[in-house]
């Protein structure tokens, strides 16, 4: 008989932590044995209206809040939650729903930052870590930060599916780099403007960026760019098409240095090289010479560039990097996460 498991994830498909962390493990979580139901915090509504540029809206979170604690009052016995039950408020009250559950916890992203110097709110994720029967994480840097708190933490990369990602894929007739995100996320592209313009002058290319149409307003000066609308459906098929990746982020972020490169990752399964700031989880997913290159100051990244452009380089790193792609897939990491899940939980 099947275990029902309450999956309490921030978002719904259109969200990439908790599709990519939550929703691509359903068939592994069934095969465990368990039966595993989604709530989502936040509608797709909410982040449609959000990467369309209209802001966050205080109307659709409260509405999520209200929604999230009347679920709260009818929790299953077991639970896996990302981040929290209940954000925005208090641990003593997000205790008060949990007592008696068996639950793991699941971050892809140093949420710590958000709550620090807010009262009562500073020491929730720290008391919420220590009081997991489990806790997954999705990078270095976390499962440094749970393992002083709880000694059950594991950590599983966010994932991609090889299956999703063509062997061998007609490529764009101009030489095309993709960077793929958010509206959000794409201020990192816009903070490396001059990066991308001495790019632009060390060879000929365009930069494809996946995330919305309708952030062509703000192309970079200098810089030849399309834009193109993402989607679940189209992004395998998009970057398999590029010749490279890139993913630059700021050394002075504390966020961006929790970032789990899930942007890499998917490079690897589309066989590109990738060019990438050194930073956070960055440096371990992307192997210096094998896979790609790092690069910081503007020189560096043309440099980079330079190197890629050069087709028996970049064939060889193509290589390499689907070969590497199976260390951070689904189809290697779903029985992990499930027994894990299964042995945390019993």
């Amino acid at each position: 008989m099947s275990v029902p498991l309450g999956v309490y994830t921030r978002y719904d498909r259109l969200g990439a932590s908790s599709r990519l962390r939550y929703y691509g493990y359903r068939a592994a979580f069934e095969a465990a044995g368990f039966a595993p139901e989604f709530y989502p915090f936040f509608s797709d509504a909410y982040l449609t209206r959000l990467y369309a540029g209209r802001g966050k809206s205080r109307l659709l979170a409260a509405a999520a809040l209200v929604r999230r604690f009347a679920a709260s009052t009818r929790l299953p016995e077991k639970l896996l939650i990302e981040y929290e039950l209940l954000p925005e408020l208090p641990y003593g009250i997000e205790a008060r729903f949990l007592r008696g559950r068996r639950y793991v916890l699941n971050f892809d992203d140093d949420v710590w930052i958000k709550y620090e110097g807010r009262g009562r709110l500073a020491d929730k994720y720290d008391r919420l870590v220590a009081g997991a029967c489990g806790v997954v994480c999705a990078n270095d840097l976390l499962l440094e930060k749970v393992l002083k708190l709880n000694p059950d933490a594991v950590k599983i990369p966010t994932a991609v599916d090889l299956d999703a990602f063509p062997l061998q894929a007609e490529k764009f007739p101009r030489f095309t780099v993709a960077w793929i995100g958010t509206p959000v996320t794409y201020s990192y592209l816009e903070r490396h403007a001059e990066a991308l313009r001495a790019m632009s002058r060390a060879a000929e290319f365009e930069l494809l960026v996946i995330a919305k149409k309708s952030l062509g307003p703000r192309a970079v000066p200098g810089v030849r760019m399309r834009f193109e609308e993402w989607s679940p459906e189209n992004e395998a098929a998009l970057l398999s098409r590029c010749h490279a990746g890139i993913m630059p982020l700021p050394a002075d972020d504390a966020f961006a240095a929790g970032k789990s490169a899930f942007k890499l990752i998917q490079y690897l399964a589309a066989g590109l090289p990738a060019i990438a700031s050194p930073v956070g989880e960055n440096r371990r997913v992307l192997r210096a010479g094998e896979t790609g290159f790092f690069a910081s100051a503007p020189g560096e990244w043309a440099e980079a560039l330079r190197l890629l452009a050069d087709d028996a380089v970049r064939i060889r790193l193509s290589a390499n990097a689907r070969s590497l792609a199976r260390d951070y897939s689904i189809q290697k990491y779903g029985p992990i996460y499930a027994e894990f899940l299964r042995e945390a939980l019993e």
